[in-house]
């Protein structure tokens, strides 16, 4: 088998959206399998030989005290060398409890006289231990459905025919947190803000003219060389340890000019160098 991914997270996070996008890819998708099942449904699917190359699963806190039993599981898969990639959804408390109160359904963890905040809190503390051992974590608050499905999709396509892994690069602005997601953060604020330069506050760094703006300054000619030495060198490493996916943030206030243009610019270099690369812009469109 190629892969087997188990996808988990928070009740609201977009788990079941992302196994719609799994199977989109191709994969055979079980969702809220007992975790007492895994080992017997990875044997079956290695019985099969090539007919299920790639499965993905969906475990949550619906398992309620069996989930404790499923880190004793991972380990066991990888001790005998399955495929196995955890991928953990995250998402802030308040975008959660607005997409319960737009949906208007109840959490599955709430009692009859739990608030949905107190659900939330239970929940991350049960599946805090899962994160913790995710090879990959997503903070979702940002996604639409439709921006998550191509994200997955973008970032899945190919896995396990990659020798390298895949970049994801992330503009951000700094007043809104850093991605919890991001293996490597750069703060792009010591160049000019060209929020302050007349005619450039309304655009963003996918545009011309700041991209103009940025390169008048003598630091983005070196941040770039630098950081493209440091990429080159890096990727090869994680890619030898195994690591599929190598998320990159760069971010300056607002997530509007100097990180977005930036990224841009990394993008463009890693396309020349064919290595497989997503872009998103986390913030664009906020005030």
């Amino acid at each position: 088998m190629e892969r087997l991914v188990v996808i988990t997270g928070l009740s609201g996070s977009g788990k079941s959206l992302a196994a719609n996008a799994f199977e989109d890819l191709g994969y055979f998708c079980v969702d809220n399998l007992p975790v007492g099942l895994i080992q017997p449904f990875n044997a079956l699917i290695q019985r099969s030989g090539e007919q299920l190359s790639q499965a993905a699963l969906v475990i949550d806190a619906r398992e309620g005290g069996f989930l404790k039993q499923f880190p004793e599981v991972l380990h066991e898969l990888r001790q005998n060398r399955v495929p196995v990639h955890l991928l953990f959804l995250d998402c802030d408390d308040e975008v959660l409890k607005r997409r319960f109160s737009e949906s208007r359904r109840p959490h599955p963890l709430a009692g009859p006289t739990d608030t949905v905040e107190d659900a939330i809190r239970e929940e991350r503390a049960t599946l805090s231990r899962l994160r913790d051992l995710a090879d990959r974590i997503i903070d979702t608050s940002r996604f639409t459905s439709h921006e998550l499905r191509a994200f997955l999709r973008n970032s899945y396509s190919t896995i396990g025919t990659r020798e390298v892994p895949r970049v994801n690069l992330v503009s951000f602005g700094f007043k809104y947190g850093v991605p919890t997601e991001s293996d490597l953060v750069f703060d792009v604020r010591f160049l000019p803000n060209p929020y302050f330069v007349d005619g450039l506050r309304h655009l963003d760094g996918r545009t011309d003219e700041v991209q103009a703006f940025l390169s008048k300054q003598p630091a983005t000619g070196g941040f770039v060389d630098h950081l493209s030495k440091m990429l080159d060198f890096l990727i090869p490493l994680y890619g030898a340890e195994g690591k599929t996916y190598l998320t990159v943030g760069l971010g300056c206030t607002g997530g509007k000019h100097r990180s977005v243009g930036l990224v841009e610019r990394m993008g463009g270099y890693l396309g020349g160098k064919e290595i497989p690369f997503t872009i998103s812009h986390r913030d664009l469109g906020k005030e």
